[in-house]
């Protein structure tokens, strides 16, 4: 078992390794680690490592049931001023896969890379008794 401070990696299968390199660190704040284009490369953003895994990867195998598209899995990131990321994104020419969903934890919209893989923009709720 790892240290609990230590990243936590997740794995997206994409098309195209370069596609998704240039989508995750010029849109969502990434940095490239390593990469290994075109069959894999990972970027990361805070605690989080984001494997990007192309066609030729060993982490793009077919899972022992056969499934090989993506799901509703998805990453999850926080921010700041969810009206002006969708303000931003949208000035790049991005579409989102959803509208902005309300609920009592704050609000969220959902973004696809160029793969299709699932990304949450979510904005908390500000609560005043939070510290």
């Amino acid at each position: 078992m790892n240290a609990p401070d230590q990243r936590a990696s997740v794995r997206y299968i994409v098309d195209d390794v370069q596609a998704a390199i240039a989508f995750y660190t010029t849109h969502l704040g990434f940095t490239l680690h390593t990469s290994a284009a075109p069959a894999f490369a990972d970027v990361v953003r805070g605690p989080l490592r984001l494997l990007l895994s192309g066609p030729t990867s060993s982490g793009a195998r077919a899972t022992p049931d056969g499934a090989t598209t993506a799901g509703r899995n998805r990453i999850h990131l926080m921010v700041d001023d969810l009206d002006h990321e969708i303000d931003r994104l949208r000035s790049t020419g991005l579409s989102f896969r959803s509208d902005v969903v309300a609920g009592p934890g704050g609000r969220q919209i959902l973004l696809a890379d160029p793969a299709g893989n699932l990304i949450e923009l979510f904005q908390p709720v500000h609560r005043p008794d939070a510290p």
